[in-house]
């Protein structure tokens, strides 16, 4: 599985970042567009048997160019829609921290126990997205398959694979159009490659 997050939309690319979950549902950047076109040439080296998206449009139009190029169609995966960071989405970090400090102190603290005010933890999120990879990973035994989400959805499942407790899964790269490389065997996945991005250069 080419596990995929989604390319820059305007909030990525703000200075500082603007937090962006489920709730709002913005468009890929031009530079997001660019970034999903290196993304699906360089996809097209490999024999893609499907191509999988949250529900997302910013996931959407990054697989569109996959599916394209393999002649294939994107199909959803509801479950694998971003974290919801609940009433801090379109804010940055700096604004949360000087406006919620206590709410703040809490999620940096603990984010797999202590959720986005107002929104989901990443206990909640790992619990959620767990079941959806292996079940299109289990559904592809022998095929090689693509998969776009989110950088929190992301990050949460690969912390998990390898070992790393959920308060410490924000230490697990994710940039933008960066691609994991996974392996199925056995009934588990194994972690080949994290944040591949030379083919964005």
């Amino acid at each position: 599985m080419y596990l995929v997050r989604h390319g820059a939309t305007a909030n990525n690319l703000a200075n500082p970042p603007r937090l962006q979950g489920r709730r709002g549902d913005p468009e890929l950047s031009v530079d997001g567009h660019q970034q999903a076109r290196k993304t699906g040439q360089w996809l097209s080296n490999f024999p893609l048997t499907a191509v999988y998206s949250s529900p997302l449009i910013r996931a959407r139009q990054t697989a569109a160019p996959v599916a394209a190029a393999h002649q294939l169609e994107v199909q959803v995966v509801d479950d694998l829609i971003e974290v919801d960071v609940g009433n801090w989405d379109g804010r940055d970090w700096q604004e949360i921290e000087r406006g919620e400090p206590e709410a703040y102190r809490r999620f940096i603290d603990d984010p797999g126990e202590n959720p986005y005010a107002g929104g989901e933890n990443m206990n909640q999120v790992i619990a959620r997205v767990e079941p959806a990879f292996h079940q299109l990973m289990s559904s592809h035994l022998g095929q090689a398959i693509a998969v776009v989400a989110h950088n929190v959805v992301n990050r949460c499942y690969m912390a998990h694979l390898i070992g790393i407790p959920m308060p410490r899964a924000r230490s697990v790269p994710q940039h933008n159009c960066g691609i994991n490389v996974l392996r199925f065997r056995g009934g588990k996945a194994k972690v080949i490659t994290i944040n591949l991005e030379h083919h964005l250069a």
